[in-house]
């Protein structure tokens, strides 16, 4: 007998230990009567068990009862003892299945019973494996309701996919009305192919509930916790400082695949640099291959993953409405559930709390990676997950591509071969000096690419990504990173066209700016450079004050061999980089704050590196107060920090 939900005797199913001595004929005291439910079929019922039966017809040699819509049978006068109207009631015991399918039952008349509701369980298929032409029943969880103008589309998930249910009621009109999403269901139909993908044509579709629901709904969880642990990969280079980190990277890969198995879209935000794409494209591609492993619908990635960049260094109000409304305006339109917001090489600091607390509203998961300094009291209680090296005592050294590479590889370990030179870009783009470079570079060597090359494909990515502003450009950043590229000779002339013209853009650049960069000596000896990038850069042209910046850092840098800062300005902005002189920027901001509250100064970044923001008439007060707090920091030399910010 399958799974019962029994009334005052509790419930018995293939998986719980039969009630002691309890059988068809119940107990020394009382027998137990099954009360199948419409649907029940032969699977339900067995040979000895008791039934309540209705008469549908009498004839000379006895009468036909019912114990369910499908399950009827005969009852031979020899088995009867009192006379039947169509429509009466009776307890009937099975005695007989034969081959052919006919039915027989003996009438029964227990002195005591306890009657026990019986609700069919079909047998159930698993939605990876399905075949067309099949006529099946799918356990599952409502992932999603869609009407179109024809029949009503379920997406429904079980461990082990995701397939789209098609049930027509007519044209335009929702079909099964009370099945929302997040109930557990079971499904029924026959298999067809549609699109390239399979879907399941709907005969009926059944709403769980009570017990049923229940349990159904822990198998399901069970399965897909299972389902979701990470692969078990060491990372790509041995480094200690990684250790702890990797560990909040597995409880992060392990979120996402559970997302994805689940059912809910993935929104990803991530900064518009080089360590930016190169944290974001990695894990694109191991999400991408995932859902197209979950989801019997071939176009499915397209749907529910998005990337999309970041100007500036923090979560913008803008960026945050745009995520909501496209959000909402998915739910509307194709009843998928709201999805998780990941952010990437961004999003640890105060300023995102108001972008973070605007979809805490709809509940709206929020992941971070970043490496940037964190304001984790700020932000903490707003995120579902944070991996960030300082929250290990490490710093801005591991950037977030090279922590990227590695979440990639767990979700999806075969994208491993694809990103062997992917750190080492990451790397390289930020200026990292982290000990473990060497390793990265000596890797993507193993993989064919010298370090100019690597190099170049690093401006080829700031490059694209300045020009690409606040479109994904997925092709275009694909090819130039190599990744997930069908033509490796387009890779390579993409790279040298896109990097040159950096590299004409930088020297075009730096040749306008040269003669009016301020050059002052601090009493620590560093050496100090501001420049006005709105007034002496070129404007709305590739690299933006960020860049610049960033660029006549390096050169003073290579230039003097010294301890050197540089400060790059505009009406209402400025854009800080220093290499030996430890800058704590996040500490000068709150400082800035409290000593000019008129000044409305914001911002942040890397301990030595970061931008800020303040009120235009103020420049010149917070810039001379700036210039004050950097003469009294530190000499370190062992401190690097020609990271690019892009702002």
């Amino acid at each position: 007998m399958s799974e019962n939900t029994a009334g005052d005797s509790g419930t018995r199913g293939d998986s719980s230990p039969e009630p002691d001595a309890v059988t068809a004929e119940g107990t020394a005291d009382e027998a137990i009567v099954y009360d199948l439910a419409p649907d029940c079929t032969l699977e339900d019922i067995e040979t000895g068990a008791l039934y309540h039966a209705a008469v549908n017809g009498v004839v000379e040699y006895g009468i036909f009862v019912d114990v369910s819509d499908g399950v009827s049978g005969l009852v031979h006068a020899s088995n009867l003892d009192g006379e039947y109207g169509v429509g009466d009631r009776l307890i009937v015991r099975l005695t007989d299945v034969r081959d052919n399918g006919d039915i027989a039952f003996a009438e029964a008349s227990p002195g005591g019973y306890t009657t026990e509701t019986v609700a069919h369980e079909p047998t159930l298929s698993r939605v990876r494996g399905l075949v067309p032409g099949d006529e099946v029943t799918v356990e599952g969880e409502v992932v999603q309701t869609k009407q179109t103008g024809g029949p009503t589309i379920f997406g429904v998930a079980d461990a082990s996919g995701i397939v789209s249910c098609a049930a027509f009621e007519e044209a335009g009109v929702r079909a099964y009305p009370a099945v929302e999403l997040g109930d557990m269901v079971h499904v029924s139909g026959t298999v067809e192919t549609r699109d390239g993908g399979l879907q399941l044509e709907v005969d009926s579709l059944k709403r769980l509930s009570g017990d049923r629901a229940e349990a159904a709904s822990e198998r399901f969880t069970a399965a897909i916790e299972e389902r979701a642990d990470p692969a078990d990969v060491d990372p790509l280079v041995e480094w200690a400082a990684f250790e702890s980190i990797h560990e909040d990277l597995r409880d992060l890969a392990r979120l996402l695949r559970r997302t994805v198995l689940s059912g809910r879209p993935i929104r990803v935000r991530h900064h518009a640099d080089g360590d930016g794409m190169c944290a974001a494209i990695p894990v694109q591609l191991a999400l991408e291959r995932l859902v197209r492993d979950v989801h019997e619908d071939p176009d499915a990635a397209q749907h529910l993953f998005k990337r999309l960049p970041s100007k500036a260094p923090y979560y913008e109000m803008e960026d945050v409405t745009r995520d909501l409304n496209f959000a909402l305006e998915g739910r509307a339109r194709h009843g998928r559930k709201l999805p998780l917001l990941l952010m990437l090489d961004n999003g640890s600091t105060e300023e995102d709390v108001p972008a973070y607390e605007n979809l805490t509203h709809y509940d709206i998961p929020i992941a971070v990676v970043d490496h940037h300094h964190p304001d984790p009291d700020a932000v903490a209680p707003l995120l579902d997950a944070h991996v960030n090296p300082y929250l290990h005592d490490e710093d801005y050294r591991i950037t977030t591509g090279m922590m990227c590479v590695e979440l990639a590889r767990l979700i999806d370990p075969s994208v491993s071969s694809e990103l062997e030179h992917v750190p080492a870009v990451a790397g390289l783009s930020d200026r990292s000096k982290a000990e473990a470079m060497d390793g990265y570079i000596d890797l993507a060597a193993e993989a064919g690419y010298e370090q100019a090359d690597l190099f170049d494909i690093g401006e080829a990515l700031d490059y694209a990504a300045h020009w690409l502003r606040y479109s994904e450009g997925k092709t275009l950043v694909n090819d130039a990173l190599n990744v997930g590229c069908d033509d490796p000779e387009r890779h390579a002339e993409l790279v040298e066209f896109l990097s040159d013209r950096a590299e004409r853009d930088v020297d075009r650049q730096l040749e306008a700016l040269d003669e009016h960069v301020e050059h002052e000596r601090l009493a620590s000896g560093a050496h100090l450079y501001r420049i006005d990038v709105d007034e002496y850069a070129h404007r709305f042209t590739y690299p933006a004050p960020g860049k610049t910046t960033g660029e006549l850092h390096d050169d003073r840098v290579q230039e003097t061999g010294d301890p050197v800062i540089t400060i790059g300005y505009g009406p209402d902005f400025a854009v800080l980089r220093s290499d030996g002189v430890r800058l704590d920027i996040p500490t000068m901001v709150t400082e800035l704050n409290e000593e000019l509250p008129e000044a409305g100064v914001s911002g942040g970044g890397h301990l030595v590196v970061g931008s800020i923001k303040f009120v235009k008439g103020r420049r010149s007060a917070v810039i001379d107060a700036l210039v004050g707090k950097m003469a009294d920091a530190e000499i370190d030399e062992a401190l690097s920090s020609t990271a690019v910010i892009d702002d």
